[in-house]
């Protein structure tokens, strides 16, 4: 049967009507159109990758005369074993892989929570250090990582307890009696609850997705993404997202059948005969299609299994993109996909290989430990003695210098030796890796300060820039997870921080947009800094006050990998001696009876100023008083010498006589009218 038959016998068999509603649902033809066209340049690139994992691995197939070396080198293999450590240190090295920061200060708290769930996702519900190893061996190996970002939903019946409560009346603080719900058991009960809701992280094999070619080298360009992964009819049921399981044919789509996925198993030859656990291979198609029929593509994923489509639907992550990140170790211009190492110093290694295979030839030919005799320098008895190993006797005329010869192996020859230091320097320079070929010294690095420094400078730039490539996938996943916690996290599931520390995390807190930072750097850059903030405490501990200090002891112990010690020094309040606290106290009871003594001694003040201000005015008074009788008698005095006062006195007698007449006037008048009106009253009463 040819392919276009194979297409249109799933054309018929596939029926996407069943899983969906849409105007224009894909046909499984056109989705393994796609996949077929992308397969010349996916397969291109699976070709690479194998020749530089031959390499990385020492597969070269030498072609050798009987007896001769074979031996491949792994120069390859030696600078990928001193990348691994220091690429996936700096991200194993924290708890808090990820250090989010708000966009704007309404969002700081809402990027905490972020931040909380994302750490405690990576370090709790996801094996870490496995993926990050995982992760960055798949750079160094073969030069791109993709990582599949995904969810994983379980439910399961689990038995779940309650309290059973009742309304008691108890005696209440005051003595008085309340009503109270006390417990007075506990019931049990089955219900389906999730055992898992959690994001799941995969490092994919390079084999088994195929990226739309005409990306232009941006995973984010691209059109779809086949993914095919092993499963199970027991799993897709588990799962609970897939349909038309029944329709699968598991004889006829086995694992042998689709030679283009690479399976992860060493023994491809075992498989399961019940259908249950029957491996067979799913596709998963994610991309962009006219579901709707009006010109405009909305994503969606559609999984199929031979010419079965199990599941069809829009893609349900909240970013609505390919749940895809690829991560470029050595990028390349206008490809989508990097290079290793191995590319770089495939060269060298084979060089390598073929003046080690000669040195080898040169020592393995020779008889090392063999000794020859001149046939005239012993007899039979004496022959006899020298192989047993006993004094012997050699002939007369012999030199034994010449007579006796001993197999030594050749010396190899200098230029073999500097030809293989050339390539390890040249293929060191190509990969900015020190693998200390020649041994860990002083010498390894440079022969000057001058030049240990310029050569960790550029190896620690170079692996700084592979660094920051790793880094910022970890960040894409990072996004990715915080949109898919934003939609799938429950409102009140509750997240294990710390052993003592739990945060109810809101859903509608977590769908914001956050500018998540990593915490990495290289060994190199951490010391660099720990050696300044010694150097600060050094010259200026004596003066910083105890907070500072504290704060730059805590970043010291980050630096030097010791982040508990970090913390404790964070949070460490020193506990005061009671008998200092005891003294202090007292100290400030002392201090406050003479602020409160010179208060009252203030107030007394205030009274002795006021009493002798009233004093002064008095005695002011006084002094007026008595100068104004002074005044007086001294005036009197000079009125009397000038005869000034009597004449004084005699008007003064003179205005009193006046005075005493107009009185006198005034009481007989008085008696007058008195009189008068007497006798009007008379009058008129008679």
């Amino acid at each position: 049967m040819s392919e276009t038959d194979e297409i249109q016998k799933d054309v018929v068999e596939t029926d996407a009507s069943t899983l969906v509603d849409w105007e224009n649902p894909p046909s499984l033809a056109d989705l393994k159109q796609d996949l077929e066209s992308a397969n010349v340049a996916h397969n291109s690139h699976t070709t690479e990758i194998d020749g530089w994992l031959r390499v990385l691995n020492g597969e070269q197939v030498i072609k050798a005369k009987p007896g001769r070396s074979t031996l491949v080198p792994k120069l390859a293999r030696k600078q990928a074993e001193w990348r691994y450590a220091a690429l996936s240190e700096p991200f194993l090295s924290t708890d808090d892989l990820y250090n989010t920061s708000p966009a704007t200060f309404e969002d700081k708290d809402s990027a905490e929570q972020n931040g909380l769930v994302l750490n405690y996702q990576i370090n709790c519900k996801i094996d870490k250090v496995t993926f990050i190893d995982s992760y960055v061996r798949t750079a160094v190996d073969e030069g791109t990582v993709l990582v599949r970002v995904g969810w994983e939903i379980e439910e399961g019946p689990r038995k779940v307890y309650k309290d059973i409560t009742e309304v008691q009346v108890v005696q209440g603080p005051d003595g008085q009696p309340v009503e109270q719900e006390v417990k007075v058991g506990e019931e049990s009960s089955i219900e389906t609850v999730k055992i898992k809701n959690q994001p799941v992280l995969t490092v994919c094999d390079y084999n088994n997705v195929i990226l739309d070619p005409t990306c232009e080298g941006d995973i984010d360009k691209a059109s779809f993404a086949i993914y095919s992964f092993e499963t199970s009819l027991s799993e897709l049921k588990k799962d609970g997202r897939y349909k038309n399981l029944d329709d699968i044919n598991f004889e006829q789509d086995s694992v042998l059948a689709e030679p283009d996925h690479n399976i992860n198993s060493d023994d491809t030859s075992f498989t399961f005969k019940d259908k249950a656990r029957k491996k067979v291979i799913a596709r998963e198609y994610w991309g962009y299609w006219d579901i709707d029929g009006n010109d405009v593509v909305k994503p969606f994923i559609a999984t199929w299994v031979g010419s079965t489509f199990i599941r069809m639907e829009e893609n349900p992550y909240p970013d609505k993109k390919l749940p895809f990140v690829l991560i470029q170790y050595l990028p390349r211009r206008r490809n989508v996909y990097g290079e290793p190492d191995s590319a770089l110093i495939e060269d060298n290694q084979k060089i390598v290989g073929a003046v080690t295979r000669g040195i080898i030839d040169v020592i393995g030919r020779s008889a090392n430990g063999q000794q020859a005799i001149r046939k005239d320098a012993l007899d039979v008895t004496n022959a006899r003695k020298f192989e047993r190993g006993d004094d012997f006797k050699f002939n007369p005329g012999v030199d034994p210098k010449q007579a006796f010869h001993m197999q030594t192996y050749p010396e190899i020859p200098r230029s073999a030796i500097e030809v293989l230091q050339m390539q390890n320097n040249d293929a060191e320079a190509l990969t900015g890796v020190k693998a200390f070929t020649n041994g860990i010294s002083g010498q390894a690095l440079g022969a000057t300060a001058t030049g240990i420094r310029s050569a960790l400078d550029a190896t620690s730039k170079r692996e700084l820039g592979i660094l920051r490539r790793l880094s910022n996938g970890l960040t894409q996943i990072g996004r990715k997870i915080i949109s898919m916690n934003a939609e799938f996290l429950d409102d009140t599931e509750i997240i294990r921080i710390t052993n003592e520390e739990f945060v109810s995390i809101n859903r509608n807190d977590l769908g914001g947009k956050y500018d998540i930072k990593l915490n990495i750097s290289t060994a190199e850059a951490d010391e660099q800094k720990a050696s300044e903030l010694a150097f600060m405490m050094q010259t200026m501990g004596n003066t910083l006050p105890p907070d500072m200090s504290q704060m730059i002891l805590a970043d010291l112990a980050k630096l030097r990998k010791m982040p508990d010690l970090a913390k404790r020094i964070a949070d460490y309040q020193p506990q005061p001696d009671p008998l200092a606290e005891q003294r202090a106290q007292l100290e400030l009871a002392l201090l406050q009876a003479r602020v409160a003594n010179e208060t009252a001694k203030g107030r007394e003040n205030e009274v002795d100023v006021g009493l002798k201000t009233a004093k002064t005015a008095t005695e002011q008074a006084k002094a007026r008083d008595l100068n104004s009788g002074a005044d007086s008698k001294d005036l009197t005095f000079v009125e009397q010498e000038s005869g000034v006062q009597n004449a004084r006195n005699v008007q003064a007698g003179e205005d009193k006589h006046e005075q005493d007449m107009e009185k006198k006037e005034h009481d007989r008048l008085t008696a007058l009218d008195k009189e008068a009106f007497t006798a009007l009253n008379k009058g008129q009463q008679g």
